[in-house]
């Protein structure tokens, strides 16, 4: 399971021309499941997403994690992390968890970091989307357990 994060001062997600998640201070997660994740697998990613320490502290070091700066998460499935990029000039998809293999570990990372008090935004698995951020720093980080 792959989660690329993305410090953020603000970000969104817009299917449809609606706007359907938004979050302030906090980090961007775009979500890719790969065919051998399991929920122990999305269990242990989820803590340390929310766990990461990516935030400044008062002497500007990144000390602090996401719940220390009351920061939310907008998560954002794309199964287009899980590509096999090593040869040719197309993507391979085929490690990709299958379509209700990644719908169910997508909601229950969801739902697991809302369970730990996260504020969590999402987009819409599935959809065609357009996902603007600022990046604050600009900070990003390629997680995968």
């Amino acid at each position: 399971m792959i989660a690329l994060i993305q410090r953020v001062s603000r970000a969104s997600v817009v299917v449809d021309n609606q706007t359907i998640g938004a979050i302030d201070k906090g980090l961007l997660v775009l979500l890719g499941v790969e065919q051998e994740d399991t929920r122990e697998k999305m269990e242990k990613l989820a803590t340390k997403v929310m766990s990461y320490r990516v935030f400044s502290d008062e002497n500007g070091k990144m000390n602090l994690n996401l719940e220390q700066v009351g920061g939310s998460l907008l998560v954002v499935s794309q199964f287009t992390l899980a590509a096999d990029t090593g040869r040719g000039l197309r993507p391979s998809f085929s490690g990709a968890g299958t379509p209700d293999q990644a719908l169910a570990l997508y909601e229950e990372f969801v739902a697991f970091c809302r369970a730990k008090g996260v504020t969590t935004e999402t987009g819409q698995f599935g959809a065609d989307m357009q996902v603007s951020l600022v990046n604050d720093g600009p900070v990003t980080f390629n997680l995968q357990v």
